[in-house]
């Protein structure tokens, strides 16, 4: 059985059974919830992989236990603030990898390399590892910058136009400052929805996940890198990602 799913599920039955109260929000009514919804009554080996899952939540941090001072210790449990920010937006969390990686498929196309360092920046942020999910998030965005450039770089060419040498820059903020002066000198000409969502999403989502990944890469502090900003890294990478997938359609079809 898939971890995500696994994982997937006791946050669900989690979300669902906090607002019944302390009387339902406790460890063994949780487990049996999720264990009927995954149909793993009686098979000793997932019910341990759904144990495992389920401390997860707590080594997180999402989960704690005790639900007041009444009530201070297991089997009772409370949500975090940490644990309700990745609440708010489960279905595409990605705290829950399954539920983002089919909503990030249903708006952009990744390239293999893109989608593999995805994958492992939710396997990292997922063990608390935000150092190096910021640096996997950077890896995927940039994977993604090359590729338009490349779609650009093709079309230019189709165009018989002169290719500027910043294309081919080892620097990253170089070759994304380049495809930005070329997109600028164009967006008059891109539709309108298309033209607002890169004038308020290109650079500003780029320079934040890019700076983000640099400062893990080149720490200035002990501890650069937090929760929230991987988190929110990771929430503005589908829209970051949707808006390539759209310019390079729209560069391949439409720009001369």
């Amino acid at each position: 059985m898939d971890g995500n799913l696994i994982r997937k599920t006791v946050l669900e039955v989690v979300n669902e059974m906090e607002g019944k109260g302390p009387g339902y929000f406790q460890q063994g009514l949780i487990l049996r919830e999720s264990a009927d919804k995954l149909n793993i009554n009686g098979n000793g080996e997932l019910e341990r992989v759904l144990l495992t899952y389920w401390h997860d939540l707590f080594r997180n941090g999402y989960l704690a236990w005790g639900y007041n001072l009444a009530n201070p210790d297991p089997p009772f449990v409370h949500i975090t603030e940490q644990g309700r920010l990745i609440l708010s937006n489960l279905s595409r969390d990605p705290s829950n990898p399954e539920g983002y990686l089919v909503y990030l498929a249903n708006n952009a196309e990744l390239n293999p390399i893109a989608k593999s360092y995805l994958e492992e920046a939710l396997l990292t942020f997922n063990q608390s590892c935000f150092k190096a999910a910021a640096v996997m998030i950077g890896a995927a965005a940039e994977s993604m910058i090359l590729e338009l450039r490349d779609t650009v770089v093709s079309r230019m060419k189709q165009l018989n136009k002169r290719i500027p040498t910043q294309f081919n820059d080892w620097r990253i903020k170089t070759v994304s400052d380049q495809i930005e002066k070329e997109l600028n000198a164009i967006k008059r000409t891109m539709p309108h929805s298309l033209k607002e969502r890169y004038e308020s999403i290109w650079s500003a989502f780029f320079t934040i996940i890019r700076m983000t990944r640099n400062e893990a890469g080149h720490p200035t502090s002990v501890n650069p890198v937090t929760f929230e900003l991987v988190h929110s890294n990771l929430l503005i990478f589908p829209e970051l990602a949707k808006l390539i997938t759209n310019m390079k359609q729209w560069i391949e079809n439409k720009y001369e």
